[in-house]
């Protein structure tokens, strides 16, 4: 049963407005004690009823945490002075707020709402400022109303801010009329929390305002999973299953869905689809944009392509195979080009190839990969500066959900002749529409990556839908280097990619497999090698930057969420000199290895190296928590090992420890060494690309822990997880 505590704040330690989340000093006539939880402007002084449990946090000791809290109006004039000159009320001091007090006394509450025009009987208060006292004094005692009232429906002190900002004081009735509503209006309240609270307040399951929000959200469930569009007859079938009603209501809903602009119905390959409009109008420019740059003309080498490759051949001493310089010919030749290859098919040099000869050929030239991580690689191994595609196109924020703008775009574009992308698979549907856009026509696009990788952690699939289409001129690199052939790893993935048993354990090899029985040996086995084994076997070799644990699943005693903690444990533990922040069943400590794992368009950093700032941190960025600061609330991450972002404790859901990763998130990014687990995993994760992924992120080293059948089964399940996506279709039909 929960406990309830009447007191007030004596002082503040933290305070979040985005989410309401506060630390505080809470005091009752018999006790002082510290208190978390959300609330609405909490100020010294301000008087709640509390409900909550005492919790016992490991480093900061015994703590109420609030489950819900009601804001009691001050009483007696000293409390009313304090409430009137806290700051709540903009305009009013100490002394204007003993002025009103002392005139008015135990009735100034009433008059301030009642009578606001008797305000101005005191000097330096006229008829506008009495107004906004009234509104400001209004507005406070509406807001902590409708806070108390959205507690019983889980909703936070943040987001009943949130919710007021927007329907104002009729916020309560709008929601008993349609709760389903918040979900389009306020960013972080979903379908699952509405369909509660609407539960609660009566409404009927098969209610049009249910039936719609469960529509879109099942459409954005299947985005989310990497999909453009939704056949009809599926969406149906899905949506009315999840909300136990008739497939007839569900589909009267979606024609009511498409008149009010919310999603799209094509004909496409012969049956129904479902977009979400912004989805259906970037894979239509995508594939448009992409037909007009193909039928271009690009600017004009002006010397034989055959020579300049010649003489960048006797320039850098390293020869061209013939299937290098068919790339790098069609390349130069071509207005769009695709470059796909594994590891240790020469991309790298190829891309150099390219370069140089369109930089000795007098032209400007722009590099851009998906990731910063990506394109710091891209940097060092050709020489060429290269940045996240985010950055090229000079990426802001704007309100909304499909909020992403770039300055680049149809009527600023790129002035560049050529723009090269690395890493092309990782690149999704709505990042290439805007990329495509700040491209004119005539320029060279050049995409390079590798095709049997596992596809954009974003909806679409947009290398392999170039490549399906056959319309754009591509090469595939087949040919492995007599370098890479000594390299195990290059050999193995190409091995797997192939369906075909890898190589273990050879003498002076890179690449192990360590035979393991049950998931706790495997575990274990995993802690001992990133703490002790991998590093006493290389030197020089740092376990926090150098080793990365990759795991297909999140849940279970080898997924993210297990192995994280014991990592965390082994490799990070508790210090004295170290901070630390507790956020949910985490503990986030100073040094710890962490992953962003949502975007966050607007969060803002600064680079210490080139001395610069900007703003994104995006879904798979890798970084270390600097500092934890608990008396200002904040904590900072450094990424790409110069980016340092600052985070206040509410916004710590962004974040993840990341010791492991999904293979998923671990996309774009390479590690001196790779450790993974290899146990039973869901058919649908246990797959071929998925492992041939994951071997190809380690350079100096890859370790498998576990059962060998098991990995010999993941070679076997060559099983891809098509993706419904249009661009294929589309780009041939507009390059014929």
């Amino acid at each position: 049963m929960l406990l309830e505590k009447k007191g007030s704040i004596a002082h503040v330690i933290f305070h979040n407005s985005e989410n309401g989340y506060t630390v505080a000093v809470f005091e009752t006539e018999e006790e002082q004690f510290t208190i978390v939880g959300n609330l609405i402007q909490p100020r010294e002084g301000a008087t709640y009823i509390l409900h909550g449990d005492f919790t016992v946090h490991p480093k900061f000791g015994e703590q109420f945490k609030v489950s819900d809290s009601e804001e009691l109006m001050p009483e007696g004039e000293a409390g009313m002075i304090a409430f009137l000159a806290s700051g709540i009320i903009k305009g009013i001091g100490p002394k204007a707020a003993a002025k009103i007090v002392d005139k008015f006394g135990e009735d100034t509450f009433r008059i301030i709402e009642e009578e606001p025009e008797r305000l101005t009987q005191i000097s330096g208060i006229g008829e506008k400022k009495a107004a906004s006292i009234c509104e400001a004094f209004s507005a406070h005692k509406e807001l902590a109303e409708i806070s108390v009232f959205l507690q019983k429906y889980d909703i936070n002190a943040g987001q009943a801010a949130k919710l007021y900002a927007v329907y104002g004081s009729g916020t309560i009735e709008k929601l008993q009329e349609d709760p389903y509503a918040m979900i389009d209006d306020i960013f972080g309240i979903g379908f699952v929390k509405a369909d509660a609270m609407a539960a609660k307040l009566g409404f009927d399951k098969e209610h049009e305002h249910r039936i719609r929000s469960g529509i879109m959200y099942r459409l954005t469930e299947y985005v989310m999973s990497g999909n453009v569009f939704v056949p009809r007859n599926e969406l149906a079938e899905s949506a009315a299953q999840m909300l136990d009603v008739s497939i007839g209501l569900v589909d009267e809903s979606m024609v009511d869905l498409v008149f009010r602009g919310q999603i799209k119905i094509e004909m496409l390959e012969g049956r129904e689809v479902v977009y979400q409009y912004h989805y259906l109008k970037a894979e239509q420019n995508v594939a448009y944009t992409l037909a007009v740059l193909q039928q271009a003309e690009p600017k004009m080498i002006k010397s034989d392509i055959d020579a300049l490759i010649e003489f960048n051949v006797g320039r850098v001493g390293v020869p061209y195979s013939e299937e290098q310089r068919k790339a790098i010919r069609m390349s130069l030749e071509s207005s769009v080009s695709v470059i796909t290859g594994g590891p240790g098919t020469g991309k790298t040099t190829i891309i150099k190839g390219i370069l140089d000869i369109l930089s000795q050929s007098g032209m400007d030239i722009a590099i851009a990969a998906p990731t910063g991580r990506a394109a710091k690689r891209i940097t060092e191994t050709t020489g060429y500066p290269a940045s996240t595609i985010h950055r090229l196109l000079e990426y802001s924020y704007g309100e909304g959900e499909f909020s992403m703008k770039f300055a680049k775009n149809e009527e600023n574009p790129l002035k560049v002749q050529a723009v090269v992308i690395d890493e092309a698979s990782m690149v999704d549907l709505m990042l290439m529409d805007g990329l495509v856009r700040a491209i004119k026509p005539g320029t060279r696009l050049i995409l390079v990556g590798d095709a049997d990788q596992l596809p954009s952690v974003g909806a679409g699939n947009v290398l392999g839908d170039i490549l399906e289409s056959d319309v754009i001129n591509s090469i595939k690199l087949t040919e492995i280097f007599r370098q890479a052939e000594e390299s195990m790893i290059v050999v193995n993935a190409h091995r797997i990619n192939n369906g075909e048993r890898p190589s273990i354990n050879d003498r002076d090899t890179d690449f192990f497999f360590i035979r393991t029985e049950g998931e706790a040996e495997m575990a274990g086995t995993i802690k001992d090698l990133c703490a002790t084994r991998l590093p006493g076997h290389y030197t020089e070799l740092d376990p926090m930057k150098d080793i990365q644990v990759l795991t297909p699943v999140r849940k279970g005693n080898v997924g993210v969420m297990s192995l994280n903690k014991e990592l965390q444990q082994t490799l990070n533990p508790p210090a004295s000199d170290k901070n630390e922040k507790s956020f949910g069943d985490r503990i986030f400590r100073e040094g710890d290895k962490v992953m962003q794992i949502k975007n966050n368009y607007e969060k803002r950093w600064k680079d210490s190296e080139e001395f610069t700032d900007g703003e994104g941190v995006f879904n798979g960025d890798l970084g270390v928590i600097d500092k934890i600061n608990n008396e200002y609330g904040y904590m900072t991450v450094i990424f790409d090992d110069s980016r340092y972002v600052n985070y206040e404790f509410g916004e710590l859901e962004q974040l993840e420890m990341a010791y492991a990763i999904t293979v998923h998130k671990s996309q774009g990014s390479e590690f001196p060494i790779v450790v993974m687990p290899m146990s039973w995993f869901p058919p649908m994760l246990a797959t071929r690309n998925l492992l041939y992924t994951a071997v190809t992120r380690g350079k100096q080293a890859v370790v498998m822990v576990g059962s060998e059948n098991k990995m010999l089964a993941m070679i076997d399940n060559d099983r891809i997880n098509k993706r419904y996506s249009g661009l294929a279709v589309r780009l041939k039909g507009y390059v014929r």
